[in-house]
């Protein structure tokens, strides 16, 4: 049996502190592919009773700011992988602010532990719901990986921008991802 919750409260809060992982979802308005990304680390934050961030270190694909730009839509969900079965979902509105946007240091200054990140997702949060999770299997957490950390580690700054730019320019379904200043300014 689900339920609709009408805020983050402490019950929902203590859910997802307590989960090692967490999946984005967003789409592009029509046609296209819709992703579902597997998040980790410490890269969830808990803004508001309506309002949440996380860290998007990066990947092989800039899919959720793409459409994030489009169209804003979002959906995180959390699924107890330990413990009592339940998964929870928060539906929103979302806006990404990405390494050479105005603001980002200030939201990147939520997450201390990273210092290179690809973007800052914000997103107000419309509806709450969780459900039974009968059917997420019982795992046990052994870590983080680290591969994602390390793989940009001994970049320089400028070296690391590079390639966010030259391998996140565009969506798989060729949606504007990262956009240089100077090309935003032409």
């Amino acid at each position: 049996m689900s339920k609709v919750y009408d805020s983050i409260d402490e019950r929902v809060t203590g859910f997802i502190e307590a989960q090692k992982m967490f999946f984005v979802a967003t789409a592009p308005s029509g046609h296209g592919h819709v992703n579902m990304s597997p998040k980790g680390h410490d890269t969830f934050r808990i803004l508001g009773p309506h309002e949440v961030a996380f860290l998007d270190l990066g990947g092989s694909g800039i899919e959720t700011v793409a459409h994030l730009r489009q169209n804003g839509r979002i959906t995180f969900m959390f699924c107890a992988m330990e413990g009592a079965a339940n998964i929870l979902r928060l539906y929103g509105k979302g806006h990404a602010v990405c390494f050479d946007d105005p603001g980002f240091d200030e939201k990147l200054a939520l997450f201390p532990k990273y210092p290179k990140a690809r973007a800052v997702i914000t997103a107000r949060i419309s509806r709450i719901q969780d459900s039974c999770g009968w059917g997420v299997p019982l795992y046990e957490f052994k870590g983080e990986r680290d591969q994602l950390i390390r793989t940009n580690e001994h970049r320089t700054e400028e070296e690391w921008r590079e390639r966010r730019y030259v391998s996140n320019a565009l969506s798989i379904d060729g949606l504007p991802g990262l956009v240089r200043p100077e090309a935003e300014e032409a």
